[in-house]
């Protein structure tokens, strides 16, 4: 920091020597004392009301945990509240730790800013669906959604959120009006998951099935994972828990791609995810280049991270049709 004031006032001194020339070549004495107080008074009043700590390498530190970055992230937002985006990310990471209100704060202090935006109106409604202990949409989560449609008609994660909120309320006909529009933009492999979802609403609204689709070809992303148990972990491995496999954007986003879930008998375990075990029809492994891959055993039977369940290190790999990657499941989450 030392380094970096002197050659700060250096620089400046440097300067109003230069622009001063005509008055210290006629009044040396004069023109370079003056020049020295510009400089001085410009670096006093820089350093109270400046930030040269933050120009210093040694000042920035990089966060180290998903809680610092959080921290940082709110003194930016405190500093300057108007960056969407800065909202929206930090209702990404309250998420990621599982506090699903100030998640919902957040997104509230989104919609403030950018209250049209379709994304953040269905990101939203996800968040307070996941707020209920049922995952139900409640009449603010539809509104959302209505009102993302209206901005933005094509949008999948809307539609099909929209689609699950009306099949909540027993309104399978406007569900089936809902989805069935998706199939016109979606690919063929998430069609042919959409289809059943369709099929099972329009038959609760006394309609017939739709009518048959061509074969689905295979499924383009085949990820084969072995998961292995960490022996000192294997004595207190607990009875009839459930093994998650889960698959995650790479860019940060905690919402898992896909998921598959194992009774297991024995370590280690072979699993493979497609296109199938896709938890949503708008997003499949096969629209990702890279995947992050982890493993969970969990005690209480729920995806979601608990204190006491076990987990691997996440893993990436590129995502293709012949994909092989391996967990070892060697942490306690505390």
């Amino acid at each position: 920091m030392t380094v970096f004031v002197i050659a700060g006032l250096g620089m400046a001194l440097a300067s109003m020597l230069w622009v001063l020339r005509p008055l210290w070549r006629s009044r040396p004495l004069p023109g370079i004392a003056l020049a020295v107080l510009l400089a001085t008074s410009a670096g006093l009043i820089y350093s109270f009301v400046g930030t040269p700590r933050a120009l210093d390498p040694l000042q920035r530190t990089a966060p180290e945990t998903l809680a610092d970055a959080v921290g940082q992230l709110e003194a930016e937002l405190a500093r300057d509240p108007n960056q969407v985006e800065g909202w929206r990310l930090l209702a990404r990471a309250h998420l990621a730790q599982g506090d699903i209100a100030e998640s919902m704060q957040a997104y509230d202090r989104a919609l403030k800013l950018a209250p049209d935006d379709p994304d953040i109106l269905a990101e939203a409604a996800e968040v307070r669906a996941r707020s209920h202990a049922d995952r139900s949409f409640d009449a603010t989560s539809v509104g959302m959604l209505e009102h993302a449609l209206a901005q933005q008609p094509d949008h999948q994660r809307a539609r099909w959120f929209l689609g699950i909120a009306q099949r909540q309320a027993g309104n399978a006909a406007a569900a089936v009006a809902t989805w069935e529009p998706l199939l016109a933009q979606v690919d063929a492999a998430t069609a042919a998951s959409l289809r059943p979802q369709i099929d099972a609403a329009r038959l609760d609204a006394g309609m017939e099935p739709l009518p048959e689709a061509a074969p689905v070809a295979a499924s383009p992303v085949n990820i084969t994972v072995s998961v292995s148990l960490d022996p000192r972990l294997a004595m207190q491995y607990p009875q009839g828990a459930s093994v998650f496999v889960i698959a995650r954007q790479t860019n940060g986003s905690p919402v898992p791609v896909a998921v598959k879930k194992l009774q297991a008998g024995g370590f280690p375990l072979t699993v493979t995810l497609t296109d199938s075990d896709s938890l949503m029809p708008t997003m499949k492994l096969s629209e990702l280049e890279q995947v992050r891959l982890s493993a969970r055993i969990s005690a209480s039977g729920e995806a979601s991270a608990r204190p006491g369940d076990f987990e691997s290190a996440p893993v990436e790999v590129e995502a293709g049709p012949e994909v092989a990657a391996a967990l070892l499941i060697d942490k306690v989450v505390k």
